[in-house]
């Protein structure tokens, strides 16, 4: 889902070219690598990893500017910025023009991930025409997720190498000439392997969002942005079956597909006046036009570059996943919320379908109270960083103290494992006939509300505590883990829910959820002492 890709966000001002180093490979404790262009790299090179690092959803409380650039510059280097006035800087670039691009990433975010639930009303009706059961037609929906977990090793390369924009010009496109062919699909072959392609060549949008924010904002200043853009890939998903719903029953299910093309057109072409955003990039055409040299980069070349994503994309978050109790914990856990999330747009056409009667437009409606609870995570989220966070920050500030213990951003996390809970056995045991169809549906509020306070809470804590470098390897593991979680759930449970019913099977979730339950808790009372036991570096606080 959204995966949102979460990127580092109150990382230092990047250095001069000159001072850049390579970046060491190997997985020992100490080799986080130093270096601004490795830094980079890094940022693009990890799924979901957004601006979420210190004070990420603190009110911005005034707009960064700089003095105004002399109207003839003299540039004679291109090895960085001509000062902190240089007007090609889209640090300088004026309010109007960040917004916007702030806002088509977003929604390039929101679309992809729409494509992902906006099939789930339609199954029944592939089910029918393509003469396979309801459980495997769930598939096409899974097979999507686990396209959109493949977009960090796709961006990471063409990013480093030619800019962010051309992502964002041929990623859209790809997936759409994939989601046309899903709707134009003879065979339930070919719609699986349509949908996997529409989800993989969508996917890097998700992975190159947030380091087009970081590319504009200084971290004080990238509060609202980075809030936005970790809340818009979760309204994907909790729209896509309100728009599929309707499409599915007044014109079939191929109609979920065209959907996507509608609403994927309308943002590409809201988004074609893009600019590059890409520090290296520009300055690289700057010395290209100017004829000057161009910036230096210590990046490896050939083998050792493959190494070197290999590393970063691969290796690390899964040596972080299975070797640091902090990073494999809380990625269980996200991942499980993820899968549950997933389950609900299987869980509620079955249940109000079935139980109450709607008709699939109506089921699809049901879901308007997942987008009510994700609205509310983000308030919660923003309120908790101002009215704690932030005080525990400047209390640090005041006496002296380096950092502020990143435990104390686990504060959302736990709030939000009881209310995934609560929300899970609300709707076990209210969604009967006797009961009115309003109470179950109510029930996904505190379930969504939870589901996203966690993530964004996880995310959050392990940038604390691992730093830019490592910290984006272990979001890459939490991604890795959700996406798998994301593309599973759905296809055990129909079965589930027939032969356990409606309470039992989501009460035995519930019961899941409470064995979860005590994990940020732990890590909010053990975490200094687990973080001294890690492979890697950690915060010091």
């Amino acid at each position: 889902m959204a995966e949102m890709n979460l990127k580092e966000v109150n990382s230092a001002e990047e250095a001069p070219e000159s001072s850049r180093e390579s970046l060491p490979l190997d997985l020992e404790k100490g080799s986080t690598g130093q270096g601004e262009a490795s830094k980079e790299l890094t940022e693009l090179a990890e799924p979901e990893k957004a601006h979420t690092h210190g004070g990420v959803f603190s009110a911005i409380t005034h707009h960064t500017t700089h003095h105004t650039a002399p109207s003839i510059r003299h540039v004679t280097t291109a090895q960085d910025w001509d000062g902190l006035d240089d007007p090609e800087n889209p640090m300088n670039w004026p309010l109007g023009l960040k917004i916007y691009h702030t806002i088509i990433p977003a929604l390039l975010a929101f679309v992809v991930t729409f494509g992902s639930s906006v099939y789930s009303p339609g199954y029944p009706l592939v089910a029918k025409e393509f003469h396979v059961s309801k459980e495997a037609a769930i598939l096409p929906l899974s097979l999507y997720v686990i396209g959109l977990g493949l977009g960090p090793a796709i961006a990471a390369p063409i990013s480093e190498t030619y800019g962010r924009l051309p992502v964002y010009q041929l990623s859209l496109p790809l997936s759409m000439l994939f989601t046309l062919g899903a709707g134009f699909s003879k065979s339930y072959a070919s719609l699986m392997v349509c949908r996997f392609f529409a989800g993989t060549f969508g996917s890097p949008v998700l992975a190159i969002g947030g380091g087009t924010n970081a590319d504009m904002y200084p971290p004080r200043s990238r509060a609202i942005s980075t809030a936005f853009f970790i809340f818009s890939p979760f309204m994907g998903p909790a729209l896509g079956p309100i728009i599929g719903g309707f499409a599915a029953q007044y014109k079939g299910w191929r109609w979920t597909q065209w959907c996507i093309l509608f609403v994927s057109v309308a943002v590409y072409a809201a988004g074609l006046p893009m600019k590059e955003t890409y520090k290296k990039v520009l300055l690289q055409r700057r010395a290209k036009k100017l004829n000057l040299a161009p910036p230096k980069e210590n990046m490896p070349t050939g083998w050792a570059r493959f190494k070197f994503f290999l590393a970063f994309t691969l290796l690390r978050p899964f040596h972080m996943l299975f070797f640091e109790p902090i990073v494999g914990f809380l990625s269980l856990y996200s991942a499980f919320t993820f899968g549950l999330l997933f389950a609900y747009f299987v869980a509620f056409p079955y249940v109000f379908i079935g139980t109450y009667h709607f008709t699939t437009a109506q089921s699809g409606l049901a879901f308007v109270s997942i987008g009510i609870g994700c609205m509310l995570s983000v308030v919660t989220t923003i309120l908790t960083d101002n009215l704690i966070y932030q005080k525990e920050h400047h209390k640090a500030q005041v006496n002296g103290t380096v950092h502020v213990s990143p435990e104390h951003r686990l504060y959302t996390a736990m709030m939000g494992s009881v209310g995934v809970s609560v929300g899970l056995f609300w709707f076990a045991w209210t969604a009967r006939r006797d009961v009115h169809w309003a109470v179950p549906i109510a029930s996904g509020i505190p379930f969504a509300w939870g589901n996203l306070s966690i993530f964004t809470s996880s995310a959050l804590y392990v940038i604390d505590t691992y730093g830019p470098m490592n910290g984006s390897s272990a979001i890459a593991a939490n991604g890795f883990a959700r996406y798998i979680a994301g593309a599973a759930f759905p296809l055990f449970t129909v079965q589930m829910y027939h032969r356990l019913g409606i309470d039992w099977a989501t009460s035995l979730l519930g019961f899941l959820s409470l064995l979860m339950l005590p994990i940020p808790w732990a890590l909010y009372k053990w975490g200094p002492k687990i973080r001294k036991t890690s492979h890697y570096p950690t915060i010091k606080a």
